[in-house]
């Protein structure tokens, strides 16, 4: 693991580079975050945003969405990935929501994660995100930069989640979350790093620099 200099100089270029940015899904309330979420598992948001915003028009509530038969929820989502999947958790956690939580998104991380479909990823994201809960989502992006940054190594999500709250003061999980989402998205490319405009070189220990 790097330094704690090392490590407090990365999160501090991140925050300047990226103190304002949130979540792209698009939401207006709880519930419809938590289906955006559910709904971005092996899907990009552009595309969420695309099937969200055919959908919560007409379905924006656990009562109305959970009205509709598998068949009719593979019907509104069939253009997102893993759609027969997410139809029968949607309305698993719709049902829920309104038999056990009276229509309302729970706060808590592990009760979040009772819900159909809802792990510790889209659990952090929607407890941090609506109720202000300190977390860090590991997903992808999360996963990638902070590894390539040295600042974590962990072999999974779980482990890398863990490293990253003893690397990053507990005030900043949740910012964090987001600046390594959009320093993935912009910079810090999976397949083709931009390494030369990378606002982290001289700080990043990555040994597999892009630097074409």
């Amino acid at each position: 693991m790097l330094r704690k200099a090392k490590r407090e100089a990365i999160l501090n270029i991140l925050e300047a580079t990226y103190k304002d940015t949130k979540t792209a899904l698009h939401y207006n309330s709880p519930f419809e975050l938590l289906v955006a979420v559910i709904l971005s598992a092996q899907c990009t948001d552009d595309r969420v945003n695309v099937i969200t915003s055919r959908i919560f028009p007409r379905l924006n509530t656990p009562e109305k969405m959970g009205a509709l038969t598998q068949e009719q929820m593979e019907a509104e989502i069939r253009d997102c990935g893993l759609y027969h999947a997410k139809a029968k958790n949607l309305l698993g956690t719709c049902h829920m929501l309104v038999e056990k939580f009276d229509s309302t998104v729970p706060s808590e991380i592990k009760t979040l994660m009772q819900l159909p479909g809802v792990g510790q990823k889209t659990a952090n994201v929607v407890a941090s995100i609506v109720y202000n809960v300190p977390a860090i989502a590991v997903d992808t992006h999360v996963f990638r930069v902070s590894h390539r940054l040295g600042m974590a190594k962990g072999a999974d999500p779980l482990a890398t989640e863990k490293e990253l709250q003893k690397a990053i003061p507990i005030e900043k999980w949740s910012d964090a979350h987001h600046w390594f989402i959009w320093h993935g998205r912009k910079v810090c490319k999976a397949r083709k790093p931009l390494c030369k405009e990378c606002v982290l070189l001289e700080e990043c220990p990555f040994k597999e620099k892009n630097l074409e």
